[in-house]
């Protein structure tokens, strides 16, 4: 059976964390670090950039919520919380803190499994989803800065909005960077003459 993905578990029972490890390491999961209390296993996930975190939501030294909140904020890894109860309260700060899933124990492997499954596959989509923003708000500022750089040029040298297109275009092939990079020389070199 192949590897699937790296999982670190926290909780301060180690009965119930081996139980966890045996029933993820059956499904083909590899657990590369336990941890009994919140501050062990930030270090461990920092240092092992798991792909998936099992957490108990009453750790000690730091929660297993505040755990999740890190977690998610530093981008590391889909963190599903367990607790020994439901509470209200609990959901809803788990909510807060992004986690995604929650499970209460006792947890075996038709509830775990689904459970992490589910976590990992809506990680990768907010994954995916915040690279294609972020790839989308990179192209809006390179649109913004050609726009800028070619309206300098036909004011400066007469061109026509194609012209001046182009030869930003012209530019970015000869010299081989970018049209942004070309973009904003032009918009620097503007700025540089003005001040004269």
């Amino acid at each position: 059976m192949a590897i699937r993905d790296r999982v670190v578990l926290a909780d301060e029972d180690d009965v119930w964390r081996k139980h966890i490890a045996a029933v993820l390491t059956k499904a083909g999961f590899l657990v590369i670090g336990e941890a009994s209390d919140g501050i062990t296993a930030l270090k461990i996930v920092r240092a092992r950039q798991p792909e998936l975190v099992v957490a108990d939501v009453a750790l000690p030294g730091m929660s297993g919520l505040e755990l999740a909140r890190i977690i998610y904020e530093d981008r590391i890894a889909p963190v599903v919380l367990t607790a020994n109860t439901w509470q209200q309260d609990v959901l809803e700060k788990a909510k807060e803190v992004r986690a995604f899933g929650f499970l209460v124990k006792p947890v075996d492997e038709a509830i775990l499994l689904p459970a992490v499954d589910i976590a990992l596959a809506q990680y990768h989509e907010v994954q995916r989803l915040q690279n294609e923003v972020r790839r989308l708000k990179e192209a809006l500022e390179t649109r913004k800065v050609v726009e800028r750089a070619k309206g300098i040029l036909m004011e400066t040298l007469g061109l026509t909005e194609t012209e001046a297109y182009r030869r930003i275009q012209k530019q970015s092939m000869n010299r081989r960077l970018s049209m942004r990079a070309v973009a904003e020389a032009i918009i620097l070199a503007h700025g540089v003459g003005e001040k004269k």
